[in-house]
């Protein structure tokens, strides 16, 4: 087994804080509890630290002075305006500032909750209005070609296999990528010896879940294992999931595999590994599955992200209408 890759560097530092030092120490604090209490990942206490940063910045160059804790709780309903509207002007997207709207909020309600600093005026800004999202599912038969279509790609057997154990379980245990990439070695393997029906999964956030796995699932997961000439000498903590090489598999090559497999399908556009998750969600959903259950099993943290695929079903049932009453073929 080759020596696995050294680990990704660390994202770039935030520009300097251009703030006293007493909103500086807030917000060391902050990220600090966002971490150890909200267990929040990496990525994002990284994204909320910096949507912070910009606005402490925009506050610094507004009021021509950088800020210090009195100040932020000064703040007036039509200064946090003037930064959305800077944000509006700079062209960045509706989304990247609704998300950041959100870290400013989370970060003046911890001020309040620790008495640092009170300022009631946020409450009354208004989150930029987002065009609504549909997630895009693929159909039943699309999928089932989709996974048909790898046994019949690919030359090398164990590749193959890998492949297909991979979609399998995107699709049949609605798993993200990274977290199908993530399995190891030893969670696989004592799955398959003791004929485990689920599988503990870490997702976002370090939130775990149990998912159950269907016959499929596992039948893909002991094909791969057995033709896999690199699992032998791997280690029990090594990843499952191994690129040609031998080192661990980058998700970029499962995602060019499957926009191949779409080319030669004639698929959407939106066809891609993470389409597979949302086709699970939405199969599920129509067969008569609830939502709460679908929740648990994608993981999501609210109810609301899941009730998107409400409307994919919604949206389903109007095309299979509009193609098959005959008043909606007549336009009559």
């Amino acid at each position: 087994m080759k020596r696995k890759p050294p680990p990704p560097a660390p994202p770039p530092l935030p520009p300097p804080l251009a703030a006293q030092e007493d909103v500086a120490a807030a917000l060391v604090t902050w990220v600090a509890w966002l971490s150890a209490e909200r267990r929040a990942g990496d990525k994002t206490v990284s994204a909320y630290r910096r949507d912070v940063h910009d606005f402490i910045a925009f506050v610094a160059v507004h009021r021509g002075e950088p800020p210090n804790l009195a100040a932020l709780a000064g703040l007036r309903q039509s200064d946090f305006r003037a930064w959305l509207a800077r944000r509006a002007r700079d062209k960045l997207a509706r989304t990247s500032t609704a998300r950041a709207l959100s870290s400013v909020r989370g970060f003046f309600r911890f001020l309040d909750r620790r008495g640092l600093a009170a300022n009631a005026a946020i409450a009354l800004v208004r989150t930029p209005k987002l065009p609504k999202s549909v997630p895009k599912a693929l159909s039943v038969g699309d999928a089932r070609d989709l996974l048909a279509e790898i046994d019949a790609d690919a030359t090398i057997e164990w590749i193959v296999r890998r492949d297909n154990a991979i979609l399998t379980l995107l699709y049949g245990a609605g798993l993200r990528i990274a977290e199908a990439l993530s399995l190891t070695k030893r969670t696989v393997e004592g799955l398959l010896r003791n004929r485990t029906a689920t599988l503990a999964i870490t997702g976002k956030g370090g939130k775990q879940r149990i998912v159950p796995l269907l016959p499929a699932v596992t039948t893909a997961l002991a094909a791969y294992r057995a033709t896999c000439p690199f699992l032998v000498s791997a280690e029990p903590d090594d990843q499952f999931f191994i690129g040609a090489r031998g080192a661990p598999l980058d998700p970029g090559v499962v995602q060019r595999a499957v926009r191949r497999l779409r080319v030669q399908l004639g698929l959407p556009e939106s066809t891609t590994p993470h389409a597979l998750r949302h086709s699970f969600a939405t199969h599920l959903l129509g067969a008569g599955g609830d939502l709460r259950t679908i929740q648990e099993l994608l993981g999501h943290a609210s109810l609301s992200t899941t009730q998107r695929y409400t409307d994919v079903d919604a949206a389903r049932l109007a095309a299979i209408y509009r193609a098959a009453h005959p008043r909606a073929r007549s336009g009559g």
